[in-house]
């Protein structure tokens, strides 16, 4: 029991550190072969969540088609941005642009080919999803499960007023 309760004594101060963390600066693709850096694209009015995902992650899909089915109503009451960046490497990444087509997402799209973005995040899992706010990182959730999109949605809001 008192392992158990310094683990969770610790996760939460991992968690508090990680909020308010600046953006990485990092360079990634987008899906038509441009370079863009990630400051430039985040929502210069409002939350921006960033959603580190890949093709064989069943969680992350998950997620993304949940979030899919809600995110026109988010974008219209809090004015919020999604940005997913794939982590699939150079034997998984062409797999990217035929499912999101087949998604019909509407979400912006990055490749971090290179894990440059997941290792700048010292993200050890996906799905990683983080919001950022004038390009300072004010949550950040590790996994999915069914209903997490509602929690992320209402943290949305909060950040948003």
């Amino acid at each position: 029991m008192k392992n158990f309760i310094l683990f969770l004594i610790f996760a939460s101060l991992s968690l508090s550190s990680y909020s308010q963390q600046e953006l990485p600066n990092v360079d990634l693709n987008s899906m038509d072969g441009k370079t863009v850096t990630l400051k430039n694209v985040t929502n210069k009015d409002g939350i921006t969540i960033v959603s580190l995902w890949a093709t064989w992650c069943v969680p992350c899909l998950k997620e993304l088609d949940a979030i899919n089915e809600v995110y026109t109503d988010w974008q219209e009451e809090t004015n919020v941005e999604l940005i997913a960046v794939s982590v699939d490497d150079s034997r998984t990444v062409r797999r990217v642009k035929s499912l999101v087509n087949g998604k019909d997402w509407d979400y912006k799209v990055l490749l971090d080919t290179n894990n440059d973005l997941k290792r700048a995040l010292n993200a050890s899992s996906i799905p990683l999803t983080i919001l950022v706010k004038d390009n300072k990182i004010v949550y950040s959730h590790s996994g999915y499960s069914p209903g997490a999109e509602t929690e992320l949605y209402e943290k949305i809001k909060e950040l948003s007023q």
